[in-house]
């Protein structure tokens, strides 16, 4: 539903919202694709067949990578925004932004594609019994898995999150001291600065849920090798993993009124009516 709200109103359509919208794709067939396959394979029998066990691996890696990414592009749109707000719309235009989605898309397909180029060629490489789906990942593509979708990008995001932490502290504290002196053009000024830092603040606190509800399945993932881990317990943390893609919308529609107006104007049917498109959201 949150990418029908970035398509529909006219108003929505900025170089931030594309980004969101791109997690939310990957967010959405998440909960569309992959948690009822994770439910079916949970019953104890897979019996979609042995190229469907590996599409299921596949897209599950895929969409994990696209999220990440996106996190990772919506982190710089804010870095760019508020520490660097004068050049920010010479820098960041939709242009730029559509290849940036892009790019991502096709880079997690790429990596996606080599993590399981082997059983992309040979689905039953791994299968042992019928009604078992089991995909093996070898250390160098589980290494580089840790590092591209996990280690990677949450350094990135942490480093430019400081940043802009740091920034729109002082920020703030320039605001208070001359909010009973600005001018009619220096409120707006602060009501476009306020918006960017409640901006930062929900992109540390959808941070926080991904680092909660992943870092169990990587640490679950590096120690295989070594610990024998219940079965019961890996149940859990797969969940966990997909749950943060439901978390995603449910943080913004409670930070951003303009994500309930539109949940409102689509559950009431309103956007069925003429002229929708340029209802006034925000």
């Amino acid at each position: 539903m949150w990418f029908q709200h970035t398509i529909k109103f006219r108003q929505l359509h900025t170089t931030t919202n594309l980004l969101l919208l791109s997690l939310a794709v990957a967010d959405f067939l998440v909960g569309l694709l992959q948690m009822p396959l994770v439910l079916l394979q949970n019953q104890g029998c897979w019996f979609l067949g042995d190229i469907m066990c590996v599409v299921h691996y596949f897209f599950a890696a895929l969409l994990v990578n696209i999220s990440v990414g996106s996190m990772v592009l919506i982190s710089v749109d804010r870095y760019i925004a508020i520490c660097n707000p004068m050049f920010y719309t010479t820098r960041v235009t939709l242009t730029r932004v559509k290849l940036c989605v892009c790019l991502c898309w096709l880079c997690s397909t790429v990596q996606s594609s080599w993590i399981f180029r082997d059983v992309l060629k040979q689905p039953d490489m791994y299968i042992t019994c019928y009604g078992s789906c089991v995909v093996v990942v070898g250390f160098a593509e589980g290494f580089v898995t840790m590092i591209a979708t996990f280690l990677g990008p949450i350094l990135v995001i942490s480093v430019l999150y400081l940043r802009v932490f740091v920034v729109a502290v002082s920020q703030a504290r320039a605001m208070r001291a001359h909010v009973a002196v600005v001018t009619v053009e220096r409120s707006q000024t602060v009501k476009t600065m306020k918006s960017e830092i409640k901006a930062a603040r929900t992109l540390g606190i959808v941070l926080v849920v991904f680092l909660l509800c992943t870092c169990p399945y990587y640490c679950f993932a590096a120690a295989a090798e070594t610990t024998l881990v219940g079965a019961s317990s890996s149940v859990i943390v797969i969940w966990l993993f997909y749950l943060n893609s439901t978390f995603n919308p449910v943080i913004y529609v409670f930070f951003y009124p303009w994500v309930r107006k539109t949940i409102k104007h689509i559950f009431t049917l309103q956007i069925m009516q003429p002229g929708s498109r340029e209802v006034s959201v925000t």
